[in-house]
């Protein structure tokens, strides 16, 4: 393997390398790749994200993220059907992105809901058919990074431009990296194969509507950062519910984790490099390549940037209840819906 090719693995094949390393100075060698890939990781998603900043605002920088995210993922992942196909509906998810998201914070929680609920129908049914690509992870997690961070007026301007070239960044990459490659479905399959008996849809239909309802609750509740909640629920929710209580049980320990790391560097760090914290939890995040890892650093980056509007007492407090009760709400939400499900295909 050549230093580009082990470069383009992802956690668990440079950990994989690692544990396989047959002498020390063949082990020091694949660390010292796997700290070079993290490092030009890092280095190029402050670049990205910075220069998408300086071109849209700093409002917009969060559009910099979702399309970084974006390009990252597809440039690999697929969506299970004809290149040409997986293409266009790759411009109509930034469509959805930028609209909906922005429509839906002028609604109210409940008409928000039931636009979400149709949004993000279009992005599972036709985005999300193998669940475990996790291509939600991706798109579930740009629409509620957009939901979250919404802007009005000018800068929504802005952001339409930025979302228009990060769409056409997205196909291109996309489409150059898996036009040659042989599909045997195309979109009509997907409807076709759409079957509420299966465990692929049922797991579809709950992040549909149970995301959506998790958000709504929250901002009935007036919570804000109701879309913390959202990414907990979209995070935890699987098809099968053995990994589905293994995910919330390490994504609240992870939390509760990552929170008391946090704060233990807020008081012993000097308040000039608060900021850097969030970049140490994303070096964190590419060390790990386990979800309950991943869960603890995660928190690092959102808190950085919470605690700067709530302070760090109101960051805390946020960070903890909307996790656990995302994960909960998901968690009860699912185990009630398969339950319904089941009860229902005994009656027929």
């Amino acid at each position: 393997m050549t230093f580009y090719q082990e470069l383009q693995l992802n956690q668990a094949g440079s950990k994989n390398l690692l544990k396989k390393s047959e002498t020390l100075k063949e082990k020091l060698y694949h660390m010292w790749v796997y700290l070079v890939k993290i490092a030009v990781t890092m280095a190029f998603c402050f670049f990205f994200v910075s220069i998408f900043s300086i071109l849209f605002g700093n409002e917009n920088s969060i559009v910099g993220v979702v399309v970084l995210l974006y390009l990252m993922v597809f440039r690999n992942a697929d969506l299970g059907i004809h290149t040409g196909q997986s293409t266009m509906l790759l411009a109509l998810f930034f469509v959805i992105m930028t609209v909906c998201p922005h429509l839906a914070n002028q609604f109210s929680p409940v008409l928000g809901m039931l636009l979400n609920i149709a949004a993000l129908a279009v992005l599972i049914l036709f985005g999300c058919h193998n669940p475990f690509m996790f291509n939600q992870s991706t798109l579930v997690l740009g629409y509620l990074l957009l939901y979250g961070y919404d802007v009005t007026g000018k800068s929504y301007q802005m952001r339409l431009t930025g979302m228009a070239l990060g769409a056409a960044l997205t196909c291109f990459v996309f489409y150059r990296n898996h036009k040659n490659r042989t599909y045997k479905r195309n979109l009509k399959d997907l409807i076709q194969e759409f079957d509420i008996t299966s465990s692929r849809t049922k797991w579809q239909i709950c992040q549909i509507l149970c995301v959506p309802i998790v958000l709504c609750i929250a901002e009935l509740c007036n919570m804000p950062r109701a879309m913390w909640a959202g990414i907990a629920a979209m995070s935890v929710i699987l098809p099968f519910m053995e990994d589905m209580h293994y995910r919330v049980r390490k994504r609240i320990v992870g939390n509760i984790s990552g929170v008391i790391c946090f704060t233990v560097l807020y008081f012993l760090l000097p308040s000039s490099i608060y900021a850097y914290i969030g970049i140490l939890g994303g070096i964190g995040v590419g060390l790990s390549a386990k979800y309950g890892w991943q869960a603890v650093f995660n928190t690092f980056g959102a808190l950085a940037i919470a605690t700067e509007s709530y302070g760090l007492q109101g960051a805390v407090s946020l960070r903890v209840i909307q996790n656990v009760f995302g994960v909960v709400f998901a968690l009860a939400f699912c185990v009630i819906f398969y339950w319904f499900m089941s009860k229902k295909r005994k009656v027929r």
